[in-house]
């Protein structure tokens, strides 16, 4: 498959970010043929609970679930993702790489540190990697991504827009029950906000979200520059 191009490029700290902020969304865009890649920036190897390998193995399944088209892992440190030129040079090179229209990353405002640190390593990256003379280290042609926006993953703030997904919540809640390492209660389990009826908390999120828009779900985000719209300004299908 020729993954170049993408339509949505998403990128989180840990494996599960991402499908926690926009599980709907990317669930969503997908079903109409959108081509949707995720990268993580480490391998959550702090995680309480689970392994590395069981994670990787979650987060392939969670991919499918959803349709993402790809998934890749940049390996960068859990709980250190600080500024850090190589960081970005990696991250930009994933933009370059793989041509997003669109980047998503988390939100700055979060209770975990390293997802804010995230947001701001890839808002670097995304500025950077349209530049032509930035050099990543690898042989891909500057590009400019259209925009970025932010998903929520702990955080309940004012969005600056909401994407509809009550056809799609189920499937994302879905994709989220595949980390059972992360999600599940079992014996042996490090007791974490995690395992304490997390998935039920993001989906009573997101129905609040849907009500303030008079739909049953929807997935709040937040901009770095206002949100151009068209014919779009006046809701539903055109």
């Amino acid at each position: 498959m020729n993954l170049e191009n993408l339509d949505i490029l998403a990128f989180g700290a840990h494996a599960d970010d991402v499908e926690i902020g926009m599980g709907g969304t990317i669930a969503k865009f997908a079903s109409i043929g959108k081509k949707i890649g995720i990268c993580d920036l480490t391998r959550a190897e702090l995680s309480s609970n689970g392994t590395v390998e069981i994670r990787k193995e979650e987060s392939l399944k969670a991919a499918d679930i959803l349709g993402v088209s790809v998934r890749e892992t940049l390996s960068l440190p859990d709980r250190g993702l600080y500024y850090n030129q190589e960081y970005i040079k990696k991250i930009a090179e994933m933009i370059r790489k793989y041509k997003p229209v669109l980047v998503f990353a988390p939100y700055m405002e979060d209770r975990h540190p390293d997802h804010g640190h995230c947001a701001r390593l890839v808002e670097e990256a995304v500025f950077s990697a349209g530049i032509r003379k930035y050099e990543t280290g690898g042989n891909f042609a500057p590009h400019k991504v259209k925009s970025l926006h932010f998903y929520m993953i702990n955080g309940f703030h004012k969005p600056d827009f909401l994407i509809d997904i009550s056809s799609f919540m189920d499937k994302k809640a879905e994709g989220l029950q595949s980390y059972q390492s992360q999600f599940a209660k079992k014996p042996g389990s490090f007791d974490t906000p995690l395992v304490n009826g997390y998935i039920e908390t993001v989906a009573a999120r997101e129905g609040l979200f849907g009500k303030q828009a008079g739909v049953e779900y929807a997935e709040g985000f937040k901009v770095n520059k206002p949100l151009m719209v068209n014919l779009d300004i006046f809701g539903g299908e055109l």
